[in-house]
């Protein structure tokens, strides 16, 4: 069977990872024999300099019309100019609202042989394995009244938490569903004592809950969150929270996996339980400091495309297989610059990339 992909590099070390990436799924396709059908489309700051804005109606028509799409990173110091609302990252907003993809899916687990790349002890940190589920078109980054304004007194400016029933009761879900398949808890993170939009938030969520009688729903305030992550994040299965948390909380959690390279993410418009249209990108950014030096790593970005192959294209054994050869290749103790400790070997992205997809073609046995 084929597939069609759309591919949007980006920016910063987004092209860099991505080729790694698609190195894999050419593995996985000669293992397998599977067909992908790849089409690129320029998005960020590379489609501001080419074509004027952060993504055209045509790349945003390529993904529509694809199974799945694998994106790089958008962003860099070069297209930072406060004065304009015309960013990179508005392609990534775009994207999100245009084919909504509602629930951002970032696994963190961590690597035993990673564990002294943590700033936090290897027993606080070691069987941490964690799924968040990011709501992620609504919240404080697409809600109105969003604006700025010049007063007698000074500059003003204001954004705004809305949520609907709906928006939480469909992400909650989510976590509930793949809380079954799992370790069957689910923690809801929010602002409930200060904020009306998460004393909502916990009441949809308690309600969505209470249909799943195997899953054990909890709450959590966020910053009381924000300490136990660290104090003892291996207490945590599935957690499900609003836009602007989980953005930050997963960043925060990067220092469970040892490095944000580590970390892949699946953005999806359904429910994960098969075929779904998503995208799929690491979450460490476009890191324009280390842009070319072929230093970056490629596992978010080749964990990612596990996570294409899982949830958008319903190959969940290809997607074990990916797994099991990142896994494979960091016991034996390649890394990159991020991960590298003395005893170890160090390699580029390209020959990262390159050991992982040897791996895949490996015959089982």
């Amino acid at each position: 069977m084929s597939y069609s992909i759309a591919v949007l590099r980006g920016d910063g070390i987004g092209p860099e990872v991505t080729v790694e990436a698609l190195k894999t799924l050419a593995a996985i396709k000669e293992r397998f024999g599977h067909g992908f059908l790849y089409e690129e489309g320029l998005v960020g700051g590379a489609s501001l300099d080419e074509l004027g804005v952060p993504m055209t109606d045509d790349t945003l028509a390529l993904c529509q019309r694809s199974d799945a799409i694998l994106f790089g990173a958008a962003g860099g110091p070069k297209w930072d100019d406060a004065s304009t609302d015309l960013r990179p990252e508005q392609a990534l907003f775009r994207l999100r609202k245009e084919l909504n993809l509602f629930a951002n899916l970032r696994p963190v687990r961590s690597y035993p042989m990673l564990d002294e790349k943590s700033p936090l002890r290897p027993e606080v940190v070691r069987g941490a394995d964690i799924i968040f589920v990011r709501e992620l078109t609504g919240g404080l980054y697409f809600s109105q009244p969003k604006k700025r304004w010049q007063t007698p007194e000074g500059r003003r400016a204001v954004d705004s938490e809305d949520y609907s029933e709906q928006e939480i009761e469909r992400v909650v879900r989510v976590a509930c569903e793949l809380a079954t398949k799992r370790r069957k808890k689910v923690v809801s993170v929010d602002k409930f004592n200060a904020l009306i939009s998460s004393r909502l938030w916990r009441q949809v969520a308690t309600e969505v809950g209470s249909e799943y009688a195997d899953v054990d729903l909890s709450h959590m305030l966020a910053d009381t969150f924000a300490m136990q992550l660290i104090v003892r994040p291996t207490q945590f299965d599935v957690v499900v929270t609003t836009n602007m948390f989980g953005d930050i909380f997963t960043d925060e959690a990067a220092v469970l996996a040892g490095s944000m390279g580590m970390l892949p993410s699946a953005s999806l418009s359904g429910l994960p339980d098969g075929r779904t249209l998503g995208l799929y990108e690491p979450i460490h950014g476009s890191a324009p400091d280390i842009a070319g030096q072929g230093i970056a790593n490629p596992l978010a970005a080749i964990l990612s495309s596990a996570l294409l192959l899982r949830y958008s294209l319903g190959l969940d054994e290809e997607a074990c297989v990916v797994e099991h050869a990142v896994t494979s290749i960091l016991e034996e103790g390649y890394r990159t610059s991020d991960i590298y400790s003395e005893g170890t070997r160090k390699v580029s992205t390209q020959e990262m990339g390159e050991l992982v997809a040897t791996r895949i073609r490996e015959p089982k046995g």
